[in-house]
């Protein structure tokens, strides 16, 4: 089992934790600034390596009013064999008035015989600012087989909270589960092996925005379609989903649409985290 909090808070124009708390198998390293936005980076770690069957991961993060925080991973989360029961990630995002997440973890590896499930709960302000970016990847298996995993279940609840009045965002659920039939088909996969997404809320989310995602999207090999949220209690959201046969080709559409957020709405060059 792992518990992870982190709490973070705006402080004479720069972002700063507030609040730690580790347990088991999740650390964070010490917070780091990759430019002069004010804006903490964190670096989430797992010592074990990777999740195992009947693993539990319950993270608690928080963005006060104002502050800016980049999450990320040291790694891929490597799933393996589950047996008996699925490993389970838990967490839960909370943010502030004003304030701003950017969740850009390394890509996640379900193995041969996994089987994974990942809760994750947002409430926001109307006036926070959220990117989202997820790549899964199918891992090795000693047959060659493409989908060896069992079951990957991953869920995204978003609420906004305008003074009290809360109501639902989005809620994006993706299940794959290879075993029940052929997950590259038509209607599913369309052939392809990785699956990338990324979820944007923002007040200036709207349909030119979307419109100009999806023409980025056109100069990657990748197969990309976008969702609107219809907006409410003042913010609106996006999904982008996308097809490859490849994780450094969605990594490379995902960070390209990051960027084009970064430029243009907080003034940021495009994130280079150079963990290898």
């Amino acid at each position: 089992m792992g518990e992870l909090e982190l709490t973070i808070a705006e402080r004479a124009g720069r972002s700063v934790a507030v609040h730690q708390y580790h347990r088991g198998a999740l650390r964070v390293l010490r917070g780091h600034y990759l430019d002069d936005s004010g804006q903490v980076c964190y670096v989430l770690v797992n010592p074990g390596g990777a999740y195992l069957g009947a693993d539990l991961y319950l993270i608690d993060v928080e963005v006060g009013e104002g502050a800016k925080l980049l999450l990320t991973t040291q790694s891929a989360t490597k799933i393996y064999r589950t047996p008996g029961s699925f490993a389970e990630q838990r967490m839960h995002l909370r943010l502030g008035e004003g304030s701003r997440l950017e969740l850009a973890p390394e890509q996640l590896i379900a193995y041969r015989e996994a089987s994974y499930r990942q809760n994750t709960h947002v409430t926001l302000r109307p006036s926070s600012s959220l990117i989202m970016a997820e790549v899964i990847t199918p891992g090795w298996s000693p047959d060659g087989s493409q989908f060896g995993y069992e079951e990957l279940g991953l869920r995204t609840e978003i609420r906004v909270d305008a003074d009290g009045d809360t109501g639902l965002l989005a809620l994006d659920n993706v299940l794959i589960r290879p075993p029940l039939g052929d997950v590259s088909g038509m209607a599913f996969l369309e052939g392809f092996s990785h699956l990338g997404s990324l979820i944007v809320v923002d007040p200036r989310v709207d349909q030119a925005l979307a419109d100009e995602l999806h023409a980025l999207s056109a100069g990657y090999d990748a197969y990309t379609g976008l969702s609107l949220t219809a907006a409410r209690l003042g913010t609106a959201g996006l999904v982008l989903r996308s097809l490859s046969n490849s994780t450094e080709e969605l990594n490379r559409l995902l960070r390209a649409a990051a960027a084009l957020l970064r430029r243009r709405w907080y003034g940021q060059e495009p994130l280079n985290l150079r963990k290898y």
